[in-house]
């Protein structure tokens, strides 16, 4: 299947899309203000002052030059010393043991699921809470570990990792690690033997996913030019005031390299002369494999277009996304979980019920996978599947919801269906949705999705003139309201005004306004 980079510039709005057989495997972008180094990508590496330490929640605030502090949690803000960390490895191995047993779900690993399986921050010593290392006012080194999300500041970590192409460097954890995404144990263990003559006493090392099949003197040369990044950091930070950034990650177009291209990527298409520049001289150092892959586009179509990508935005935008069979899911995403609902459609099937329903619930499984990617949705993940009578139908839904989500880089936590036909996941997120970089909440309905109906703002606004006329002696009342509330008003259906002129005495005179909104109204009694 042919699997194709794309990356489209639109004045100071970076596209990239990672495209196999017309499906979207990865998706980023990134715009001027995106560019501005204040505002804080994963992997930045800040100078931060403690602003606030909180031991009822054994965390801190961080000020990293950023409008809002960064959270610091008592897990990413301790350093242990390297006879603890030994003694926390051995720990973690006895507790992954224990952990694999009662495991009730799955897990699909991402490149580091292999640090936190052997050192584990929660198994350090009990008496080491945030308040004994860190105090309001101190300067400490911080790194990006997630981004600003919504009403949320960036969540920040001690704990640096420098990335690489194929390999990723800590300076102050020792590890050997290699990706889980690697699955060939002979191939691990070659890896982790070069790792381990690499890297010297007390760092660490963890080999990426496209470091297989690499060589020797690849991931040496790798990991000696994070060495050399992590000495010019170190420099830098010295005699630096907080709050000050210190390392800026790549840009963005040698992110998109470095991160979601591999190596059996069979070519890279560039419609921006600058980014074409850049991905050569990338590609020449660091992918050799892609020289003469790389193609500027300059089709007066649209790159985007041409590859579908754009119509594929379009759908993942959408609460309703339907599925080929004629079934639908249906995708809300609150600030507490993202859920989604399974529907037959229009699909009927040609057996029994029980075969239309798993027809419906596989097909949905790979959208549902590809959907989660291509939206970035992350946290909580409830998925109502259509229910199935037979467990072996539920089982056969479940295995194929692990394999589609093998695709995905991101870690993800998958539970087995409940009676009531729900899978519980979790998936690990370090940026923003797509809908909240791409949308902003509807100004008219403020974010809800719905608005009162007509009928139901007459009835408060009869509630509320009661009240005035009560309250009021004068005998002539305004009333100001969007058109479809008066006309519902003076309609035959509803003649409560009239009832009120009677009632009251008084003169009640109605006006349209256009520019109300529909559960906007007032109501002003006039003086004689």
């Amino acid at each position: 299947m042919p699997k194709d980079l794309v990356i489209n510039q639109t004045l100071n709005e970076c596209r990239a899309a990672l495209v196999e057989n017309g499906e979207i495997i990865d998706y980023l972008m990134a715009r001027s203000v995106e560019n501005d180094p204040n505002i804080p990508h994963v992997g930045n590496i800040y100078k931060g002052k403690v602003l606030r330490v909180l031991p009822g929640m054994q965390s801190a605030f961080v000020d990293i030059g950023y409008e809002k502090a960064a959270f610091l949690y008592v897990d990413d803000a301790y350093l242990p010393t390297l006879e603890e960390q030994r003694e926390m490895a051995e720990k973690a191995r006895k507790l992954m043991e224990e952990e694999a047993k009662n495991r009730l779900g799955e897990v699909i690993p991402d490149e580091f699921s292999t640090l936190s399986e052997t050192v584990d921050m929660r198994l350090r010593k009990s008496e080491c809470t945030i308040e004994t290392f860190l105090k309001e006012g101190d300067e400490i080194l911080v790194q990006v570990a997630k981004e600003p999300i919504s009403t949320k500041g960036p969540r920040v970590t001690r704990h640096i990792t420098l990335a690489g192409r194929y390999v990723v460097y800590m300076p102050f954890i020792e590890h050997t690690g290699v990706s889980r995404r690697i699955e060939n144990e002979e191939e691990r263990d070659r890896l982790k033997e070069i790792l381990d003559t690499i890297r010297p006493e007390g760092k660490g090392v963890i080999a990426r996913t496209v470091a297989e099949g690499q060589s020797y003197k690849t991931l040496k040369n790798d990991y000696n030019m994070l060495v050399k990044i992590w000495k010019e950091i170190d420099k830098k930070e010295e005699g630096q005031k907080a709050p000050k950034m210190i390392h800026q990650d790549l840009s963005f177009v040698q992110r998109v390299l470095r991160d979601i291209t591999d190596e059996d990527v069979d070519s890279i298409i560039v419609d921006d002369k600058s980014n074409m520049a850049e991905v050569d001289k990338f590609v020449t150092k660091y992918l050799p494999n892609l020289k003469g892959k790389v193609t500027l586009y300059d089709d007066s179509t649209p790159l985007f277009e041409t590859h579908g990508i754009d119509l594929e935005i379009e759908r993942a935008l959408s609460n309703k996304v339907y599925l080929k069979s004629g079934g639908s899911l249906n995708i809300d995403q609150t600030e507490a979980l993202v859920s989604i609902d399974v529907n037959t459609g229009k699909f009927v099937g040609k057996r029994t019920l029980e075969d239309t329903i798993l027809k419906t619930n596989l097909e949905a499984v790979k959208e549902i996978a590809y959907q989660l990617r291509l939206r970035n949705c992350g946290g909580i993940i409830i998925i109502d599947f259509i229910d199935m009578e037979k467990e072996e139908n539920r089982e056969q839904v479940y295995k194929a919801l692990l394999d589609a989500l093998k695709k995905d880089r991101s870690k993800t936590n998958v539970l087995p269906i409940s009676g009531l036909g729900l899978v519980e996941m979790t998936r690990k997120r370090t940026r923003d949705t797509l809908t909240r970089v791409m949308c902003e909440p509807c100004p008219y309905c403020e974010g809800i999705g719905r608005v009162k109906s007509t009928l139901t703002v007459c009835y408060e606004l009869i509630r509320e003139l009661t009240k005035t006329l009560k309250k009021t002696d004068s005998k002539r009342v305004s009333i100001f309201a969007h058109p479809e509330v008066t006309e519902r008003l003076c309609g035959e259906d509803l003649d409560m005004i009239e009832m009120l002129e009677e009632q009251f005495e008084a003169s009640l005179i109605i006006r349209s306004e256009n520019n109300y909104h529909i559960e906007q109204y007032e109501i002003f009694p006039q003086e004689y």
